[in-house]
């Protein structure tokens, strides 16, 4: 399984591709990534609904992951995440990438609702749930609840 972008192929992380992907110097597989990997093998049914390898086309390099953070809920909601190597900031990819995870999402019946959350002062998160058309839905904390319904 591959999503494809103008600049970007996003690949669900597993086993395998953890051992064919090419990472960028800056990449670094986060704990995350390993969690996702446990789970995933005593659930295969969680492919796609966890950590995705962001590759930059041209370079055919790792610049970033994200994902949902398990399967759509009994509210048919799915929350989503996402980070991007420093280097690779600001060029649109976080938006590029999380745009197409959101419509992969959406093409499945038991997904009406993408969640996201991010610090109330982390300016270039915000902008890429802007992007995405998400509406803010409240404020828990230093964190910002953001929202997109189907």
């Amino acid at each position: 399984m591959e999503l494809l972008t103008k600049r970007l192929r996003l690949i669900p992380c597993t086993k395998e591709s953890l051992n064919i992907i090419k990472k960028s110097k800056e990449y670094q597989l986060g704990p995350h990534v390993y969690r996702y990997l446990e789970v995933l093998e005593k659930d295969p049914s969680l492919l796609g609904w966890g950590v995705w390898f962001v590759i930059d086309k041209e370079k055919n390099t790792v610049i970033g992951d994200m994902g949902f953070k398990g399967k759509p809920n009994s509210e048919n909601t799915v929350e989503i995440g996402y980070g991007i190597v420093p280097s690779e900031q600001g060029k649109g990819y976080a938006t590029e990438a999380a745009m197409t995870l959101i419509q992969w999402a959406f093409s499945f019946d038991n997904v009406d609702k993408v969640v996201a959350e991010c610090l109330v002062d982390n300016i270039p998160s915000i902008r890429v749930l802007e992007k995405l058309q998400m509406k803010r839905v409240g404020l828990e904390g230093n964190m910002l609840k953001w929202q997109l319904d189907k």
